[in-house]
């Protein structure tokens, strides 16, 4: 059983949010399995750089979504974005410091922001999409 599972409430667009949302999962999964195997420290790094990456260009998209469609509270979800990037880049910072609990932190970070914010936030974004059909 993975540590985080995809589900059906998780859905925003059956699309490119989605297929987003899904490699974070695989990422969070992925380090969750190194970290209960006592190895999360050496791939924590590469996972942390891969993260920050994708989760930038995922948030692009999304944002471009929202303006496209003309959703309303664009700029409330813009600020979990931007709080949801400055934890990343906090969790990298301590990692390049030394910290030993990076990988455990980043895992349940990743899970919390992943369940949370696409059950609540982007919950918004499907709500919009289906009115305005």
């Amino acid at each position: 059983m993975a540590y985080f599972e995809w589900a059906d409430d998780l859905a925003i667009d059956h699309g490119p949010i989605d297929d987003d949302h899904k490699h974070l999962v695989a990422l969070v999964n992925a380090l969750h399995t190194a970290t209960s195997q006592g190895c999360g420290q050496e791939v924590v790094g590469d996972i942390l750089k891969d993260l920050a990456a994708y989760t930038k260009d995922h948030l692009q998209r999304e944002e471009q979504i929202m303006v496209s469609i003309r959703f309303p509270k664009l700029e409330g979800h813009k600020k979990g974005h931007e709080k949801f990037v400055h934890d990343l880049e906090a969790l990298q910072h301590k990692y390049e410091q030394g910290s030993i609990t990076t990988a455990s932190q980043l895992s349940t970070l990743l899970r919390d922001w992943l369940s949370l914010h696409i059950r609540r936030s982007d919950r918004e974004i499907r709500d919009f999409l289906k009115a305005s059909r």
